[in-house]
């Protein structure tokens, strides 16, 4: 899939089939996290691969706006430093791997955006780093009418030159 079709076409998959990711899929989607551009190259962030469903379903039950990873057979936490860019950097891993994930047939939705505490402690996570999201992937279920987002009109939310100018 060419990568303008995979954000064209991208949408958040929160029910997943009972297939796993295989392994060499799994390892292009940390790697794509990986070369993510990071401001200053520091690269402020840890990925944790969960595919243990013991502990998938701690991660489910844990995850006030996610209880679906409990059904995924995978997922990505994304920890991050406690610097500048952090955040906006490892937010621009999530979304590399959600496009490589998703531009092999496989979905993805971000969980959390901090506040994700009480998850320490069943990944073992060093108290000097934060969880910024839990990223589960799995096939979906069904077809998800690819390419049907509802989005505002572009000339809305973008200007030409000057915020206001419509952008043609």
């Amino acid at each position: 899939m060419e990568v303008s079709d995979a954000v064209r076409t991208v949408l958040a998959v929160r029910d997943f089939q009972n297939r796993p990711v295989p392994d060499q899929l799994v390892r292009r989607i940390v790697e794509a996290g990986h070369l993510s551009a990071s401001s200053m190259n520091l690269q402020p962030w840890h990925f944790i691969v969960v595919q243990d469903p013991e502990t998938l379903k701690r991660l489910g039950k844990l995850a006030r706006t996610g209880p679906y990873i409990a059904k995924a057979p995978l997922a990505i936490a994304v920890l991050v430093e406690r610097t500048r860019f952090a955040v906006s950097d490892a937010s621009r891993a999530v979304q590399s791997m959600a496009l490589v994930a998703w531009a092999e047939g496989v979905g993805s939705n971000w969980v959390g955006f901090g506040g994700l505490d009480e998850m320490k402690a069943v990944l073992g996570v060093p108290e000097e780093l934060d969880i910024l999201a839990v990223v589960p992937f799995g096939y979906p279920t069904s077809d998800l009418g690819l390419g049907r987002k509802k989005r505002k009109p572009l000339e809305t939310v973008a200007s030409s030159e000057h915020y206001g100018q419509p952008y043609k």
